[in-house]
């Protein structure tokens, strides 16, 4: 199915994404793109349906044709102090006050999000499968946090998140229980699976 180019006729929408929300280490980042009524491009799609590569080649290409854009960073500190669900709205907000044209629709992928002042918005869920916007939000997110886990790993090659980019993977949660935590990941997040815990007991 065509991913569609808009949810209203005529009003400025910015389709918002965020990525990380369910890993155990580093920040969640957020995306908002504007993008123009004929933008199209043949590898656009939900993020997680594209493959890296494709993502890399999308990425300066969206920042380039979009109308605006804006990526919002919430790391793991501030994900501790106030839950990684609010962590997902700032970071979606932050990105949103970085758009250099003010949209008049926020088009959120999901069902939740805290209202931006002044700011009308629809959540639609799986939105980064049906629309551009958000496709090319979730595009730039994802691809900005796996820049920003691949520096890390440079730092804490143990937990190899160059390849898991912090996502609870088997490998990485053995990461944690042989090493211990890193100084970024997130405290208030379960890190070890339950048959690791009773090891340790």
């Amino acid at each position: 199915m065509a991913l569609k180019r808009s949810f209203s006729k005529d009003k400025i929408e910015a389709g918002c994404d965020e990525a990380g929300r369910g890993c155990l280490a580093g920040p969640v980042v957020a995306a908002a793109v504007i993008l123009p009524r004929s933008f199209k491009h043949p590898l656009l799609n939900d993020s997680k349906k594209m493959t890296a590569a494709q993502r890399k080649l999308l990425y300066p290409i969206i920042k380039k044709k979009a109308v605006s854009w804006g990526i919002g960073i919430v790391d793991h500190e501030e994900i501790d102090k106030i839950n990684i669900l609010n962590a997902s709205f700032e970071a979606m907000h932050r990105a949103v006050h970085q758009l250099e044209k003010r949209p008049e629709l926020l088009l959120i992928d999901g069902n939740r999000f805290n209202p931006y002042e002044g700011i009308g918005h629809e959540c639609i869920i799986k939105g980064d499968a049906k629309f551009l916007s958000i496709a090319a939000a979730s595009v730039l997110a994802k691809q900005k946090r796996d820049e920003i886990m691949e520096e890390y790993a440079l730092k804490f090659p143990d937990y190899r998140w160059d390849k898991n980019k912090g996502y609870p993977t088997k490998e990485h949660r053995l990461a944690i229980e042989k090493v211990g935590t890193s100084p970024i990941h997130r405290l208030s997040f379960k890190l070890l699976a339950d048959e690791q815990l009773k090891l340790d007991i």
